[in-house]
């Protein structure tokens, strides 16, 4: 054999082993995707075939097909009120949450041992009490006759009770409080990023506290803001117990409007509708969010 010909079998690259294909990985996740199929997608394509169908108020539910239901609530104004109800709501909760769980998340950061333990379980404690147990407490507060106004009324502050309850102003605030701790555990996973020698040295440059926290901190910690808000959202559109309690008959919200036409007219093609409508909703408003997230995570950790 020549030296070219040995140059040349020295110089040919080695073809890649061909990578063989493994079920062990689907054989793994096959549990997960059973539970999810079976707790999740199951039930959702149930609601789905269900809202398809009509009510009769003497025939029940009839098995043909039509979208007379989404029909029904595309053209009547008063589920139009209803669902911008439920999202002006959820808005307004979500950005409650934001300006008062992310500066608490952040002075929750600063704090040191055993304070920030301590405050950290006061503020993610509620989280082992049930909704409802949280709600009622809100309405014994916020009541005509609760601590506030009672309290208010008696220092000369308030001439006349407040009504906070059966209001958006009363569900906006128990919301609030029963959704805070998601805000303030995202906020307080994108503060674990901070360094905080870049705080130090930005005032050794001359920067002032308030530059400091609008040029240096809110950059990096506003995915962890816009990942809560997203949860937060999604939970407060989806809430059933907070405003059937505080909002009361008075103020419908999609979730208490389904569960009506579930339980009260019986009429269950047309609360499924109302269910499928909330959850595209939620979902078109998640994505879109989430895309905006995965674009700021992109700008501040490139």
């Amino acid at each position: 054999m020549s030296a070219a010909t040995t140059d040349t079998a020295i110089a040919a690259p080695k073809s890649a082993p061909r990578e063989r294909f493994s079920a062990t990985p689907y054989l793994l996740n096959l549990p997960a995707l059973l539970v999810i199929g079976t707790l999740l997608l199951v039930p959702l394509i149930m609601t789905l075939i269900l809202s398809l169908h009509s009510f009769g108020m003497y025939t029940g539910v009839t098995d043909d097909i039509s979208f007379k239901n989404y029909a029904e609530i595309i053209q009547d104004s008063y589920f139009h009120e209803i669902f911008l109800r439920t999202f002006r709501i959820s808005l307004l909760t979500t950005l409650l949450c934001a300006l008062i769980g992310a500066p608490e998340a952040y002075i929750l950061h600063r704090m040191r041992a055993p304070w920030r333990s301590i405050f950290l379980l006061v503020m993610l404690g509620p989280l082992l009490i049930s909704v409802v147990a949280r709600t009622l407490g809100w309405a014994m507060l916020l009541g005509s006759t609760g601590v506030i106004n009672q309290t208010l009324t008696g220092l000369g502050i308030l001439s006349a009770p407040v009504q906070f309850m059966y209001t958006e102003t009363g569900v906006i605030i128990a919301l609030a409080h029963v959704l805070m701790p998601f805000m303030v555990i995202s906020v307080w996973a994108a503060l674990q990023r901070l360094d905080p020698q870049v705080e130090n040295a930005a005032i050794s440059l001359g920067a002032s506290p308030f530059t400091v926290v609008r040029r240096v901190i809110l950059p990096q910690i506003m995915p962890g803001i816009l990942s809560g808000s997203i949860i937060v959202f999604a939970l407060a559109a989806s809430a059933f117990a907070t405003p059937a309690i505080i909002g009361g008959r008075r103020l419908k919200v999609a979730a208490t409007l389904a569960y009506d036409e579930f339980l009260s007219t019986l009429n269950w093609p047309l609360g499924a509708a109302i269910a499928v409508l909330l959850l595209v909703g939620n979902i078109i408003i998640i994505v879109g969010c989430n895309r905006l997230v995965e674009r700021r995570y992109a700008q501040v950790f490139q």
